[in-house]
């Protein structure tokens, strides 16, 4: 009888914390549509409607994680199923923070979408048997798995978060570089045809110069952007490289006490230092006067590429001493 009854409150939990994890991914889905619509439209209205959708999905993720936890007597953060739905509730915890700062409307845009293609890819990505909730292996059972996985996971937000910020302010400095090549071109033939014709109206300046003040004002506009992205960019992945730091120096003390060496050169170690590295160099270059705007936003952007390498490509190739539950 209490066998039975174990097991009806075991399908009673699992079917509740499925519940709040497809109710958290239809609000993620539903607040980065409103997020694009304010984004492009400037729907003030909209922002605070975003702020309260994230915040129902933030506790709909929380739910479903303390049901996990809760059935399964550890922290959920085992392996890449539950690695990734704690992922997606980084990102809408740093969405709302930044929402109640009013920070920017761009990283809004960012988060928003980020949280929920993680929390789909958690829910929708994975086999049955990979989002079951298993026993540790021995190695996990430890403390230290709170402070390592907890502190990686926001790194990876955080920094994730800086990255697409780099990345939107490289395509407006490369939209503005052509566009003024276009328009040095355009106005180069123009004075070409005016030498050859010497024919120049009134009418004709005076459109020049509306011309000439529209360019200024949308130059002016975009320097403005590019300012305040690089600026939130650096913000961020400031925040984001103390806990990458963090993560990885308990790391390196749990290895210790599992395998009995702080550094195994295991490929996910190598690429957290490799990654590591990237975003030292970056901060390094903000303080660099001669290396500032695109080519920091460069370096932080191959950043977000080895974020993904670390936590999705090593995982999905299974080798090393992290291959082994999934974990991260």
């Amino acid at each position: 009888m209490n066998l039975v009854n174990l097991l009806n409150s075991s399908i009673m939990h699992t079917n509740i914390e499925y519940t709040f994890a497809h109710i958290s991914f239809l609000t993620l889905f539903c607040v980065t549509l409103l997020q694009w619509i304010s984004l492009c439209y400037k729907i003030e209205r909209l922002n605070r409607l975003n702020n309260k959708g994230m915040i129902i999905a933030l506790i709909c993720i929380t739910g479903s994680m303390i049901i996990r936890w809760f059935q399964s007597k550890h922290l959920p953060l085992s392996n890449l199923y539950e690695s990734s739905m704690f992922l997606s509730w980084s990102f809408s915890l740093l969405h709302i923070i930044l929402g109640i700062k009013n920070q920017n409307e761009w990283a809004g845009g960012l988060t928003a979408p980020s949280a929920m293609l993680t929390h789909g890819f958690a829910t929708i990505g994975f086999s049955e048997e990979i989002e079951q909730s298993t026993a540790l292996v021995p190695a996990l059972q430890s403390h230290w798995l709170m402070m390592h996985a907890s502190m990686m996971l926001l790194g990876y937000a955080t920094l994730l978060c800086g990255s697409l910020l780099a990345m939107s302010l490289l395509v407006i400095i490369y939209d503005a570089e052509i566009g003024s090549s276009v328009r040095r071109q355009s106005q180069d033939l123009l004075t070409l045809m005016f030498v050859e014709t010497n024919k120049a109206s009134y009418k004709q300046e005076r459109s020049n110069l509306r011309n000439s003040f529209f360019w200024l004002s949308l130059n002016l506009r975009r320097c403005d952007s590019i300012h305040r992205l690089d600026q939130w960019s650096y913000q961020l992945i400031s925040l984001g490289f103390p806990f990458l730091t963090i993560g990885i120096l308990s790391g390196a003390v749990w290895a210790n006490e599992a395998w009995g060496s702080y550094w195994s050169w295991d490929p996910k170690e190598t690429w957290a230092l490799v990654t590591w590295i990237i975003y030292a160099i970056y901060l390094h270059t903000k303080t660099t006067k001669s290396w500032q705007g695109k080519r920091p936003a460069i370096v932080a952007s191959t950043g977000f590429f080895l974020v993904w390498i670390r936590f999705l490509g090593v995982n999905l190739l299974g080798i090393g001493l992290h291959n082994y539950g999934w974990l991260i």
